[in-house]
Formats: structure tokens, C-alpha cells, sequence
């Protein structure tokens, strides 16, 4: 099984680069999937699989049933997001993005390709396994509330529910050839703060007749950060960041508020709400102190990201045996966000990644900046390698 993956991956790699090109030229944003949707359900269509559409608006769904006798009720889910970002590329390649101010930016049409091609590889083997593989092709990963949340809220995870659920994302500060895993608490939840302080504004030379909300939001900021040092769990890692603070006066004119946006980021949900709560009420109370208020909004993101610790050994595992125990690599804890994490809070998941750095070829930016790109040699790696832990997974009892 493990050397007729490999060859059917290898042997199915340039067309998923050519998909790959086509979705990176053709970017869509998130929740406007419409084109990107229907390019993949036709895509499963002729492979002779029954997708379903307009699942959370664009979703695509379809199921591999393997004949071989054996255990039929055992249950994969594979994922793939397939949402772009707002971001005007500055690459210059043949299949850059045709779309202006929209970019394949974090690598979705790499996952959107590359589990077309394993989906590819098992149909072609679906006769040597037993059991069901749930594809998942999901909208909206960038945008809150993800689509991975309204997915499962039409039943993405019934009829039939998944054991388990593996995702698959490029890693830029990988090598590729390498694939990376982290047991347990890997990516942060994700929540959004805006606030409005407001106070009395006017002539800068006479503040003894103003309430400075410059000052009050100053002080804010900085009072904010001791919420995350002085009550903060010491094993969970946090990180409180604001990058907008807007005070529309001049250097003679006090405004009479200012707008902060910051993010609040942890990988503890008990910890998440307790800390948000003493950050409004920190935020309100001195404002009040200071003769101004706050307004304090929280548009609350996705949750932590956790990995199954025994589903993902034994996806390690299984790396190792398909790709080399010397080319899987420990990952660090990511305190960005991922809405795979809804996936992982209700049911047995493991979010692993696909090295696709390139050092030698200039391939090395990050993703979210408008000259990420990958080493196409990763999409001979990981169509097979998502076959191979899929099939694994199902001969689990």
C-alpha cells in the first residue's frame, strides 16, 4: 500500500501543480468561494464521487467509501480550506493572481489541490481499504466566524461523524520534505477588542478645561498588559497586541475620543474569558476614574487549536514510516489562529504541516505577505502523505 501511494502521488503531482496554478491565479475571498466550489466539485464529479454542495454557502462535501470487507463504519474526515486573502501580489510568475488586491496568500489553493489529489489517489485505491473518507473542502477560514464553525453547525460531523479529523497546512519556515507535528495545545485562540474612550476635547495649551482621551487611552494600553502578566496561568501563553490607535486631533487640538483595536490571543478557554472580562472592566473603570468612559467590544474569534496527543503519535508515526523518521520535525507553539480549531474542540483532530520552503530558489517568505509562495516539489508529498494517514487511520479499530 505505502509504495503504490507513493507512486500514484508522484505520478499525479503535475496535475496538482496545474490545479494549484489555476485556484492561485483564480483567488477568491472568503465566503465568496462560488467559482473556486464549483471548479472542485467538478473536479470530484469526475472521479465518479457524489459532492455535496453549498454546504455553509460554498462548502463542498464528498465521501470515499472503500470495497474491501472489513470495518465499514470507521470514519476519516480530511480538510481543506480554499479561501484567499485581500492582498495585491507582488510575485512574478507565470500563474500569479489575476484577481487585483486578491492573493493566495497562506497557501489554500496548495491544501485545496493537494486533497483533490488525494482524493484522486484513493479512489484509485479504494478497493485495498475499507471504511469512509470525509473530504472537507470549507470556505472562510480567514474570516470570522471561520467556516469551519458554520460548517459544523449544518453537520459537517454527522451522516456520518468522523473518528477523526486531519488537517493539512503549508509551513514556509519548513523545509520542503519535512513535515511537522505538535502534540497537544499548538495554535491561540483569537478574539478581536475595540474600544472608544471618550472624554472632553479642545485647545491643547488649556488641558485644565479638558478630559484628555489621549491620556485616559494611554494609560489603558499600558494598564492592559498587566491584566496578561499578573493573572495570566503561567503554563498558558498569551499575548495581548493592539496595532490601530487612532486620536484625530492635531498638535494644538485635543480629540474628543480615540479608537483603539488591538487582539487577544491564548490558548485556554477558562483562561480567555476570565482574561477579557477583568481587561473591560479594568478598561471601564479607569476611564471612569479619569472623568471619561470606554466603550470596550470583544467580537470573539475562533478557539485554541489541540491536537488529540494519541491520534496525533499515531499520525507521527505513520509520517515517519512514509516520509523518514529524519524528515518529521517538532513545531513550536503558533500563536496564531486557525479555524481548524473547531474541528479539534469537538471531536479527535490533528493539524499538521507540510514543509514548503526552499532557501536555495528564494522561496522563504511567510504567508500573509504579498510574495508568499511554496516549492511545488510539496505537492508530490502531500497528496500521498494525507492518502497514507488516511488509510492508516481506518484500519484503527
Amino acid at each position: 500500500m505505502l509504495s503504490s501511494i507513493k507512486s500514484l502521488s508522484e505520478r499525479f503531482a503535475p496535475d496538482a501543480v496545474k490545479v494549484r496554478r489555476h485556484l492561485h491565479a483564480h483567488p477568491e475571498l472568503s465566503f465568496h468561494e462560488q467559482e473556486t466550489a464549483r471548479f472542485v466539485a467538478s473536479e470530484l464529479t469526475a472521479l465518479g464521487l457524489t459532492p455535496q454542495e453549498g454546504v455553509a454557502g460554498t462548502g463542498v462535501v464528498a465521501l470515499i467509501e472503500g470495497t474491501k470487507p472489513g470495518n465499514d463504519n470507521h470514519v476519516v474526515g480530511l480538510r481543506a480550506d480554499m479561501d484567499a486573502l485581500p492582498i495585491r501580489e507582488a510575485n512574478d510568475v507565470p500563474y500569479k493572481s489575476t484577481v487585483d488586491g486578491v492573493m493566495h496568500a497562506c497557501g489554500h489553493d496548495v491544501h485545496t489541490s493537494s486533497l483533490l489529489a488525494t482524493a484522486r489517489i484513493l479512489t484509485e485505491l479504494r478497493d485495498q481499504f475499507s471504511g469512509t473518507v470525509k473530504l472537507v473542502f470549507q470556505p472562510a477560514e480567514e474570516k470570522a466566524p471561520g467556516g469551519a464553525s458554520l460548517m459544523i453547525r449544518e453537520g459537517v460531523l454527522d451522516n456520518p461523524r468522523p473518528n477523526g479529523m486531519i488537517g493539512q497546512h503549508v509551513a514556509p519556515n519548513v523545509p520542503v520534505g519535512k513535515i511537522g507535528f505538535r502534540e497537544g495545545m499548538y495554535m491561540a485562540s483569537t478574539d478581536e477588542i475595540y474600544m472608544t474612550i471618550r472624554g472632553k476635547g479642545g485647545h491643547a495649551a488649556m488641558p485644565d478645561n479638558l478630559i484628555d482621551p489621549v491620556l485616559i487611552a494611554s494609560h489603558i494600553i499600558v494598564a492592559l498588559q498587566q491584566i496578561i502578566s499578573r493573572n495570566r496561568p503561567p503554563a498558558s501563553p498569551s499575548v495581548l497586541s493592539f496595532g490601530r490607535f487612532i486620536a484625530d486631533g492635531v498638535t494644538n487640538v485635543i480629540p474628543n475620543h480615540v479608537d483603539i483595536e488591538g487582539t487577544f490571543r491564548c490558548m485556554n478557554e477558562e483562561w480567555r474569558e476570565k482574561g477579557i472580562a477583568l481587561m473591560q472592566k479594568m478598561a471601564e473603570t479607569m476611564a471612569e476614574a479619569m472623568g471619561g468612559t470606554c466603550e470596550f467590544t470583544r467580537v470573539k474569534g475562533y478557539p485554541y487549536l489541540k491536537n488529540h496527543p494519541e491520534l496525533t503519535r499515531r499520525l507521527r508515526t505513520q509520517t515517519e514510516a512514509y516520509m523518514g523518521r529524519e524528515n518529521v520535525v517538532d513545531l513550536d507553539l503558533w500563536m496564531a489562529g486557525e479555524d481548524f480549531a473547531f474541528y479539534s474542540q469537538v471531536v479527535d483532530s490533528c493539524f499538521y504541516r507540510l514543509g514548503t520552503r526552499n532557501e536555495a530558489r528564494g522561496i522563504i517568505s511567510g504567508v500573509h505577505t504579498p510574495t508568499f509562495d511554496i516549492d511545488e516539489a510539496a505537492l508530490a508529498i502531500g497528496p500521498g502523505l494525507m492518502a497514507w494517514l488516511a488509510v492508516q487511520e481506518l484500519q484503527q479499530s
